[in-house]
């Protein structure tokens, strides 16, 4: 297979939805020779904040001269994003070779893998292949039975906990936390950023019963961070101390060059008169909209917002009208996309209502106003390939 028809299959896999458990990723490590058992990991979970913080532990392990293999999800706009090392994306031809390798090994399988079960193998080979010193491996969705718990990393990174993915997690805090407390694994220092009473007690817990030690960040870091907000610099103080816990030595010039250059796409990005942030939940919205007016006061927003229809975007829109006079509504290009119309009924503000990203984009030239892109990271990687295009 070339690269082309090596996505082509992949992309097919999605028709397998999402299946929380970890056989097929086993079974799919086994077949490609326990890369596992080569790399050393740092595992990060939690609710927002996943991205930042995984981005700032690479980039501090490449400053002090580490060869750094990085695991996130999903891709703004090359799938390639999600697995790199040294900061450079997983070449085409390794993509292509590994998932020949997958398709081949589990042609005769009863239960076909899932997607994110592929490409997690896939990462995890490549970054054998390559002799990576450290790997961040972020999971993709809860952590007990997500594919990437098929790790015993150095460290457990918990980063806030917020309601997210219900349907999957649980409806409650509680449940939530528990889900991404199961990658605690005895014996291996974790660390989690500050939590509500109700996910702390749950996490405590877990570490206590794994005998984990277990350490709460709540403070946030004194130093320059790259990436806007000051809620990144209690990202930067997680990231620091999960190496710390992990024993991995860094200096000091190598953290503070790190953090400082730290870059992630698609988080409070700015690119020309627009700001493109992929908070999807109600408390990545705080979280956006405080960061909006720490950098432009009370400048109001041109806001092009869609989401994913298992969203809680009512609560989204709520907290996005501090900062907005009128919404203007677009369609995510994904099967899980809400539809237009409830977006417009739920919120707040005015909205105008258009037929995708481009044709919001292009009227948006004849406005003086700053642009907010937000509500998914699939909009915000729609929006993304348009403007760096242009």
């Amino acid at each position: 297979m070339d690269y082309s028809e090596s996505l082509a299959w992949l992309y097919s896999a999605q028709q397998f939805g999402i299946k929380l458990g970890l056989e097929n990723t086993m079974r799919l490590l086994e077949a490609l020779g326990h890369p596992e058992r080569e790399c050393r990991f740092l595992h990060v979970a939690g609710t927002n904040g996943k991205g930042s913080t995984c981005a700032m532990m690479d980039a501090i392990l490449r400053s002090a001269g580490y060869r750094s293999g990085l695991y996130t999800s999903p891709h703004l706009v090359d799938f390639r994003e999600r697995i790199r090392v040294d900061g450079e994306c997983i070449p085409e031809t390794a993509v292509a070779h590994l998932l020949e390798r997958m398709r081949d090994a589990t042609s005769g399988w009863d239960h076909a893998p899932t997607y994110f079960e592929l490409v997690t193998a896939l990462a995890i080979r490549h970054f054998a292949d390559l002799g990576t010193d450290y790997v961040v491996l972020e999971t993709g969705m809860g952590g007990r039975l997500d594919s990437t718990n098929i790790v015993t990393p150095m460290v457990s990174v918990i980063t806030p906990i917020a309601m997210d993915h219900s349907q999957w997690l649980g409806e409650t805090i509680a449940q939530i936390a528990a889900e991404k407390a199961g990658i605690l694994k005895a014996g291996v220092p974790a660390v989690s950023a500050d939590q509500t009473p109700e996910a702390r007690e749950v996490i405590v817990s877990r570490a206590r019963e794994m005998r984990a030690p277990l350490e709460f960040v709540c403070k946030p870091m004194d130093v320059r961070v790259g990436l806007s907000g000051h809620y990144q610099k209690y990202n930067a103080a997680l990231a620091v101390a999960a190496l710390h816990a992990a024993g991995i030595p860094v200096s000091e010039d190598a953290i503070t060059h790190g953090l400082s250059s730290v870059h992630w796409p698609g988080r409070f990005q700015k690119l020309g008169r627009f700001v493109l942030d992929g908070g999807h939940n109600p408390h990545a919205a705080a979280r956006l909209v405080e960061t909006w007016k720490e950098e432009f006061g009370t400048e109001r927003a041109l806001v092009i917002f869609g989401a994913l229809a298992d969203k809680d975007y009512s609560a989204m829109l709520e907290t996005l009208a501090n900062i907005t006079d009128e919404l203007w509504i677009v369609p995510v290009r994904n099967e899980r996309a809400a539809d237009p119309s409830a977006l417009a009924a739920a919120s707040p503000v005015p909205v105008r209502v258009f037929e995708n990203i481009s044709s919001a984009l292009a009227e948006s030239a004849s406005q003086s106003r700053r642009g907010l892109i937000t509500g998914s990271l699939f909009l915000v990687g729609e929006a993304l390939e348009i403007l760096q295009a242009e």
